[in-house]
């Protein structure tokens, strides 16, 4: 990717970061502003070499997004694309880079992390306490803006790394 248009992608993220949550009470579907969030997400993490072409989103339990979510499907993430997947069973977590844990009632938040264990995937939720629990990047909404916590510790054990300007934003970083 030419420097020009990496830096504008890199200004553009940004950008939705800083100011998407703020668009929450105008008019802007709440799982749309989340969609973005995961898409910026997944710039500004830094992802090994070995994982190929593509990063398989995958949405797991019931889906929140509903059509909000297909945006996503192709998108530039550096030199990859993203390919959307919903998922009802952990085992078809295999194939996934980046999973939103739709289901985080009762045991869904341990029972998918338990699954996923020792493999490159960035987990992502919208659920509380969600980050405590081990999940790298978790949403809040909060007066209305959706902000974030991340949990460097369970992005380490993923062998992935936030981007501090990723982390700058966020309203807590669990170390």
């Amino acid at each position: 990717m030419p420097r020009s248009t990496g830096m504008r992608a890199w200004c553009l993220g940004l950008a939705l970061i800083v100011f998407a949550g703020r668009a929450l009470s105008n008019d802007l579907p709440e799982y749309r502003l989340k969609a973005a969030f995961i898409y910026n997400f997944a710039l500004f993490t830094e992802w090994p070499a070995d994982i190929g072409p593509t990063l398989n989103l995958c949405v797991y339990g019931r889906d929140p997004f509903g059509e909000e979510i297909n945006a996503l499907q192709s998108k530039p993430v550096g030199d990859r694309r993203l390919v959307v997947r919903r998922v009802t069973s952990v085992a078809e977590l295999t194939v996934c880079q980046v999973v939103f844990i739709a289901d985080a009632s009762g045991e869904g938040i341990s029972h998918v992390l338990s699954a996923l264990r020792g493999a490159t995937v960035l987990t992502i939720a919208d659920s509380p306490g969600a980050a405590r629990q081990g999940v790298a990047l978790n949403m809040n909404v909060m007066n209305d803006k959706i902000t974030f916590e991340a949990n460097l510790t369970a992005a380490r054990a993923a062998n992935l790394k936030l981007s501090s300007k990723l982390l700058s934003l966020a309203t807590e970083v669990l170390q």
